[in-house]
């Protein structure tokens, strides 16, 4: 006779960069950002250092992890969206992975600044991150418009269409509780800027 042992119930059991992240959470709060360290980190996690940087490269990355996660999601966003003409595909992307957003993901970086004494880390930590995505909605739009005569124009696009969405985030994070989902400051704010953008391309 075989017996077969009882299935586990409760909660699943939390990953080791949920348990980094609620420890780096509560260090900023008490030390700030810049006088926790990664070794810290990880001791009040109860994990090594090489672990932390299994789930992340550095301290910065804690402090926009869901934005991160969500932002990764652009490439094939942008894929998704290629039947389109170029600022309106970039403009779909944008809006995608806003609504793929969860409601509770508001970054660190933007709700807790001030209480974890960030300074100039916030603006070093995001500007990195504008910079990254930036350069790859760039590359899309002049790889899609190489007819274009003025060859900044890409560039000028892309860092355009960011910071409407940028601003947005920033908008959103800062609404409060009742502040819904990110989609519905991304797609408002992108829209009058992408219209203006194509217009701008067909003169």
């Amino acid at each position: 006779m075989t017996s077969t042992a009882p299935a586990r119930s409760g909660r699943p059991r939390r990953s080791s960069a949920e348990i980094l992240a609620d420890a780096a959470s509560e260090l900023f709060l008490e030390n700030g950002y810049a006088g926790t360290t990664v070794d810290q980190i990880a001791g009040r996690a109860g994990v090594s250092r090489a672990t932390f940087f299994n789930y992340f490269g550095g301290k910065a990355d804690l402090l926009w992890l869901d934005l991160d996660a969500t932002l990764a999601g652009i490439p094939a966003a942008l894929r998704e969206a290629s039947a389109r003409p170029p600022v309106a595909a970039v403009e779909a992307a944008l809006v995608a992975v806003a609504r793929e957003h969860p409601d509770n993901g508001v970054p660190w970086a933007l709700s807790q600044g001030e209480a974890m004494r960030l300074g100039d880390d916030l603006v070093a930590s995001g500007a990195a991150r504008f910079v990254t995505q930036q350069t790859l909605v760039a590359s899309y739009l002049a790889e899609r418009l190489q007819q274009a005569q003025d060859a900044t124009w890409p560039q000028v696009a892309a860092s355009t269409l960011l910071a409407a969405g940028g601003a947005a985030t920033v908008a959103w994070a800062r609404a409060g509780i009742g502040r819904g989902p990110l989609v519905g400051f991304v797609a408002p704010a992108l829209a009058p800027v992408a219209r203006g953008l194509a217009a701008a391309l067909t003169a």
